[in-house]
């Protein structure tokens, strides 16, 4: 039976990577931060099947037990501080967590033998301020956010890890994918939720930020997919996945509000505190590798990832979830 290891399996990608490895036959490992973390709990009741081992990307050496104890064919690198808009509050932390917790992984892969396939969870928001659109994985970087640039580090060291010391090692650059278990603090989900409250009378109004953003979205379950694929070819390859089409901030909310019956301009506010300091404005993917060597495709279109986000929360704000 084959092993893998998920580091950020409390995440939204890592509860949705780890029921797809469990499904596909692996013997799923996940490292969690934290003696008494209550999302770990969340996650052992949720993933009965899956064995959490107390490991953290800021500690070299309990990564190391980590991979001893595990001893994984397969490592998912997850682990980061993911809100872009934090990252800006607190670059160095994320900078130690998202750039150089890659390289601690990679470093400590080498030390115990480097058999181990490695992913690493690279994004969209490396390309921020774009040189060309669809991006591909020939595009160049240049981020706009601290999270951007310590991800950036993170792509580039796994591949040099590749090309130096010859790990099988890949960086899936996804564009972004949400999905009802994404964080309250990204737009989306904040859109979501508020939709749901305001239909059930509990709020009136959504404050949001630059409404012009816009972004290639699709569904986390399906991205998680391709992240196997990768780690599963003859070769060590980098992918970028995505829907290939954008759509704005303004329309997520506009289909929200439709999903309920609602008109999202009465409800709308828009506020600059909830603009970055930096704004990357379009994200798009061209996702032809993935497709054409990973045979990976999306299934759920954005009308119906916004339907399930509101649906869902819809449920958890009324009792019924």
């Amino acid at each position: 039976m084959a092993r893998a290891l998920i580091t950020g399996i409390t995440g939204q990608d890592g509860h949705y990577l780890a029921k797809h490895l469990v499904r596909e036959g692996y013997e799923v490992f996940g490292m969690v931060r934290g003696q008494r973390n209550p999302n770990a709990e969340r996650i052992a009741a949720e993933l009965p099947d899956v064995r959490l081992i107390p490991g953290d990307v800021l500690d070299p050496t309990s990564i190391r037990k980590v991979l001893t104890e595990a001893v994984p064919d397969e490592i998912y690198n997850l682990a980061a501080v993911s809100f872009v808009q934090y990252s800006f509050d607190h670059p160095v932390l994320t900078s130690e967590v998202t750039g150089m917790g890659a390289l601690r992984m990679l470093e400590a892969i080498r030390d115990v033998g480097g058999r181990a396939r490695f992913y690493q969870a690279s994004s969209s928001e490396m390309f921020g301020k774009v040189r060309e659109t669809p991006q591909t994985e020939r595009t160049a970087f240049h981020p706009r956010s601290p999270y951007g640039s310590a991800k950036a580090f993170a792509h580039h060291t796994t591949v040099n890890y590749r090309e130096s010391y010859g790990l099988f090692a890949v960086g899936g650059i996804l564009f972004n994918h949400e999905s009802p278990r994404r964080g309250p603090e990204f737009v989306t989900r904040k859109i979501s939720q508020h939709v749901a409250a305001i239909k059930l009378g509990q709020k009136q109004t959504v404050e949001l930020g630059n409404l012009e953003a816009q972004r290639d979205w699709g569904f986390a379950g399906d991205y998680v997919r391709a992240m196997h694929r990768m780690l599963t070819r003859p070769e060590p390859k980098d992918y970028v996945v995505g829907t290939g089409v954008t759509h704005s901030v303004e329309d997520f909310a506009r289909a929200a509000f439709r999903h309920v019956g609602l008109d999202w301009h009465d409800h709308v506010v828009v506020s600059e505190r909830h603009l970055r300091p930096a704004e990357v404005m379009t994200l798009r993917a061209d996702p032809t590798l993935a497709r054409t060597e990973l045979g990976w495709e999306p299934t759920v279109s954005f009308e119906a990832l916004v339907a399930m986000m509101v649906d869902h929360d819809l449920a958890l704000l009324s009792g019924r979830d």
